[in-house]
């Protein structure tokens, strides 16, 4: 588990292309890898609004395809890549998996699971904990989230600008 710089930036450049796809959907641009010895065994992205299911996260969706891929629920010796800080959620399914490292480029003020908000990755109380790293590729992973909700905001500023001409 232990990958040079160089392999770590790869990864999450990785990451990244899984969080243009959900971009490209309109949806929250995160993205996902799992990596173990060498080798990626799971991607996600966002998808909660293509399948209509809030737990459709990027960690979730990467989870499930490396279980699938190693046939075990425990993906031990695995590296988990995610261009945001993962929410609460996918914290505690990080730690329920036995993931033991994670690495995520920006953090998330308002969610965050991993140190922002709350420490459910490196928390004591809890039987798995996990090495952290974070701030690989942070400023390209932050720009893929503000490129998102700038557009947002500038479509909810048009809409109230033709809603004010139809007036």
């Amino acid at each position: 588990m232990s990958y040079s710089q160089e392999e770590k930036e790869f990864f999450m450049r990785e990451a990244l292309k899984e969080a243009k796809k959900s971009l490209d959907k309109g949806e929250i641009p995160i993205g996902c890898v799992i990596v173990k010895e060498g080798r990626i065994i799971g991607r996600g992205h966002n998808a909660r609004e293509e399948r209509n299911q809030a737990i459709m996260h990027a960690e979730i969706m990467a989870i499930n395809e490396a279980n699938a891929t190693v046939g075990n629920w425990r993906l031990l010796d695995t590296t988990l890549f995610v261009t945001i800080e993962p929410c609460v959620m996918c914290s505690g399914a990080i730690g329920l998996a036995r993931i033991p490292q994670v690495i995520f480029g920006a953090h998330n003020q308002k969610f965050g699971g991993a140190g922002s908000l709350y420490a459910i990755l490196t928390d004591q109380r809890l039987n798995h904990r996990v090495e952290l790293e974070t701030g690989l590729l942070a400023e390209e992973c932050a720009a893929i989230m503000q490129t998102f909700f700038r557009a947002g905001r500038m479509k909810k500023k048009e809409a109230k600008k033709q809603a004010k001409l139809e007036e």
